[in-house]
Parts: structure tokens; C-alpha cells; sequence
């Protein structure tokens, strides 16, 4: 039978993102202590910001961005759930950076902007990250936008589980999106776009190809790893079947209509069993564009078929959440006279937005006032996206959410992190300057 063009209008592909796939997908900031009496290290990291090249013109010069890299691994970052890791971050870019951790819930005494300072160039600081909950994270310098001069690649980083049940391949997808000037050089998200080409990439490849045996089971980690655009990310020809999303793992269920719809920020695990050679297709809204290929030859013999997929090992995030007892806020997402600031502007003495007291459900109804969808991350903690009616809620966790212009969305979550934490607003817009505030957990 023949495969549907994959074609979204923007409107299914929001609805998507609300709906079946689950609206959010990103990012949540944290874990960084300080404390010498903890339990001992059990890992080590070392990240340097520094200036790159890649390659997003055949045939052209490179063009020159920033990234955050990990020295201390070949190949993908990963880690195991329960480490305690020590960080050695430096600095070899002309501006103080910090990276902030998206995924990355637990204690924290200091996230970026809160409490800890950037380092300045040519610095280099040393920190401890916990590592309480398995699943795809993501590490970048987002917070610190407003200071960039060229647009700076994101860190994926996997925390494994003990068990993560029966699969051939572990890959990590990181789709990037970029603005290129006529004279090849690219603009950093926030500023204003004149007279650029928009460009995706997959691992940093304007045209991926990722190879496989025929029965190979592959457990395929996306990231949208764009600042602005709400993508929906598709493998053609293959049933897709979402093992997690924004790190958390689900009740395995199909990708609605095949695609995997994706906020900027958002990460979705996904079971794919290699069939044939397809293409790998991106769709933005506007229109689909090819950015990379399963190659499948051969075949993977096995002595036995492979079970379905089941679902990955919990994190041990609450069963229940006590909303008839819980506190609720409401939350107008990026409005002028509601607290946010420009992130080189936000102030920790500014007021919250919100405090609790650990242990505590909290809902927050977040309004998009705004004209252009608006996407919303709760750094600190991770939240079940409620149904219409307040009754119930999705069968999977989120810590982001795109919102669409004139909506309302009402999240839960347990706090059980006490800190201080940050919460962001953008709108999907290349020009949108990045949104702050805070709120605690006592």
C-alpha cells in the first residue's frame, strides 16, 4: 500500500504535539551541588565551550559556531542513573557561559541565573551533577542567548538504565536548525533574520545516513535540538513505537500517523525495527524537507523473534497526583507585566512565580495571550500534561510544551525537588528573545 506523502498543515502538527505524542518535550535545568561531604564520585565529565566549524554548504567554506563538547568521550556522552558526576567545565569562548541541564532533575542548590555564576573566558569551574532518573538529556548555553555571537551546538547526554530491555543499536538523532547569511556565516537564534536561508541538520550532517541489518532493532534517541521551531520528525515506511519522552519513560504506544512531533528542546525515544532503506523526513510547519536515511542491508539472523518492546524501567516519579488538593497558578506565558525578563536581564530578586512546599501538587494554567505559538519549560521537575477537563491527565511526563496562540494548558507536578528553579517562555519565532522567572520549592 502506498505510504501517504508525509505533510502536515502547521495546525496537525501542533495538534499533534498536544495530543497523541504529547505537546512538549524539553528541558529542565539542574542537579548542581556543591556539598564535599556527599557520597563519593562514581564519573567524571569534562565540557569545554569552544569555536567550530561544520560543513552546511557542499562545496562552500565551513561555517564557523560555537559549541558544547565533551573531551573526556568518544562518541556520545553517557552516563549510568544513580552517578554522582563530577564536571570540569572551561571556557575557550569571549563571553561568560554556563551550561544548563534539560532532563536533569534532583537536587540543586545553583542553576544558571539563579545562583551560579557563568564562567568567565578562559576560565576553567569545576561542579557535581546527581544523576537520579535514567533517559536522554540535553546540556546547552540557551540561557545565555542574549551574549552569543554565533549560534552554539547543544550537548545530547544519555543517562542508561540497569535494564533497558532488548535492542540491537542505541543511536542519538539531534536535529539542529540554523540561519545562514549569504556570505555562509550563521545568525544566532534572538536576532533579527535578514536575508537567510533556514537549514536542518542530523548529527551535524546536512544529509545523515544511518546504517543497519534487516531485524535490527534500534532504539532511536530525537532531539530537537532547534531553539525556535516545533518539528515533527519522521521515519517512512516503519512503525515507530515511543518508548519515553523529555527522558522520562512511557507506556510504549505508536507515533501518531508514524511522526514523532517534537518543541525545541523536546527528546523522544523511540523502537524502530530496521526493515528497509527509507528516508528520514523533517516537517517545520511549512514543508517537509529530507534530512537524512536508514540504509538497510542484509539481515540480522536471530534464533528466536524479538517480543514486543516493553516499557523502560520507571524513574519512580509519583503513580498519583493529588489534584483535588493541589495548589494552582495561573501563568501567562511571556506578557510584558507578569514578571518575565529577558534572560541578561532576570533578577534574583525578582519575585517568583510561584512557591510550594515540597511534597505538594502544583497546577499551573499556562494562557498564550500571544499571536505565535509559545513554548513553555519547567526546569526542576517534570509534569503530566491534564486533560481538557482537569480529570486526568496524558500517560506520559513532559518539561516542555508548546502552546498555541489564544490556549490554555493546565500541567501538574509533584515538587519534590526544593530549590530554586527556573521556568521559560519563547515564541516560536527566530526573532523571540528567551523568557525567564522563577519559582520555589521550601
Amino acid at each position: 500500500m502506498k505510504t501517504r506523502f508525509f505533510d502536515p498543515t502547521r495546525r496537525e502538527l501542533l495538534a499533534g504535539l498536544a495530543a497523541g505524542l504529547g505537546t512538549g518535550l524539553g528541558a529542565s535545568a539542574a542537579g548542581l551541588v556543591a556539598s564535599s561531604a556527599a557520597p563519593a564520585l562514581t564519573a567524571q565529565l569534562s565540557l569545554q565551550a569552544r569555536p567550530q566549524t561544520l560543513a552546511l554548504r557542499p562545496g562552500q567554506p565551513a561555517t564557523p559556531i560555537w559549541e558544547l563538547a565533551a573531551v573526556s568521550h568518544l562518541g556520545s556522552v553517557r552516563l549510568k542513573r544513580g552517578d554522582r558526576c563530577e564536571v570540569v567545565f572551561r571556557n575557550d569562548l569571549p563571553v561568560p557561559l554556563a551550561p544548563a541541564w534539560y532532563g536533569l532533575n534532583g537536587p540543586a542548590t545553583a542553576d544558571p541565573l539563579r545562583g551560579r555564576a557563568p564562567a568567565p573566558p578562559g576560565a576553567t569551574e569545576t561542579s557535581i551533577i546527581s544523576v537520579p532518573s535514567a533517559g536522554t538529556l540535553l546540556a546547552d548555553f540557551r540561557l545565555f542567548e542574549d551574549v552569543l555571537t554565533r549560534p552554539a551546538r547543544p550537548l545530547p547526554v544519555i543517562a542508561q538504565e540497569a535494564n533497558a530491555g532488548a535492542v540491537d543499536r542505541d543511536e542519538v538523532l539531534l536535529i539542529e536548525e540554523w540561519r545562514l547569511r549569504p556570505d555562509g556565516t550563521a545568525l544566532p537564534p534572538g536576532q533579527a533574520p535578514k536575508d537567510v536561508t533556514p537549514l536542518y541538520t542530523l548529527n551535524g550532517q546536512t544529509s545523515f545516513e544511518l546504517s543497519a541489518a534487516a531485524g535490527e532493532r534500534l532504539r532511536l534517541r530525537f532531539i530537537n535540538g532547534s531553539q525556535r521551531t516545533v518539528l515533527a520528525i519522521k521515519l517512512e515506511n516503519h512503525d515507530v513505537r515511543v518508548m519515553a519522552l523529555d527522558g522520562q519513560p512511557a507506556e510504549p504506544f505508536p507515533a501518531r500517523n508514524g511522526a514523532l512531533v517534537l518543541a525545541p528542546g523536546g527528546r523522544a525515544d523511540a523502537i524502530a525495527d530496521a526493515a528497509s532503506s527509507a528516508p528520514i523526513l523533517l516537517h517545520d510547519g511549512k514543508e517537509a524537507h529530507r534530512i537524512g536515511s536508514l540504509a538497510v542491508s542484509g539481515r540480522l539472523e536471530r534464533r528466536a523473534p524479538l517480543l514486543p518492546p516493553q516499557p523502560l524501567p520507571s524513574n519512580d516519579l509519583p503513580d498519583k497526583l493529588d489534584l483535588r488538593g493541589a495548589l494552582r497558578f495561573d501563568v501567562a506565558l511571556g506578557a510584558a507585566d507578569a514578571g518575565w525578563a529577558r534572560c541578561a536581564d532576570f533578577s534574583r530578586s525578582s519575585a517568583p512565580a510561584l512557591r510550594a512546599k515540597a511534597g505538594r501538587t502544583v497546577v499551573l494554567a499556562l494562557k498564550n495571550t500571544g499571536p505565535v505559538t509559545t513554548v513553555f519549560h519547567l526546569h526542576g521537575h517534570h509534569f503530566r500534561l491534564l486533560d481538557k477537563l482537569d480529570d486526568g491527565w496524558k500517560p506520559y511526563w513532559l518539561d516542555t510544551l508548546a502552546i498555541e496562540p489564544g490556549q490554555t494548558q493546565r500541567i501538574a507536578f509533584a515538587a519534590t525537588s526544593p530549590g530554586q528553579w527556573l521556568i521559560e517562555s519563547v515564541v516560536t519565532d527566530w526573532t523571540a528573545p528567551r523568557l525567564v522567572r522563577w519559582y520555589a520549592v521550601e
